[in-house]
């Protein structure tokens, strides 16, 4: 079994996820902004525009070649 070169970089994270909706548990990085802390993550979410606050862990290359983050819980 080969490791992955990236996976020494997959770490917890607070961020703000663009999803329209929360049931998916998988995201492109693209949709996903890093936070520093829970409170950055919370005050930058906006419900309106889809954006949602959570604690991820990644990032980590998908067979298809993406780089992604896994949801670990939503934050409210």
């Amino acid at each position: 079994m080969q490791k992955d070169p990236d996976q020494s970089i997959v770490r917890t994270h607070y961020a703000v996820i663009y999803t329209p909706n929360r049931r998916r548990h998988r995201f492109p990085e693209n949709c996903v902004t890093l936070a520093s802390t829970a409170e950055e993550a919370i005050e930058k979410a906006t419900e309106q525009k889809n954006l949602h606050p959570a604690q991820v862990n990644g990032p980590s290359r998908s067979s298809e070649g993406l780089r992604l983050y896994y949801l670990v819980h939503w934050l409210t």
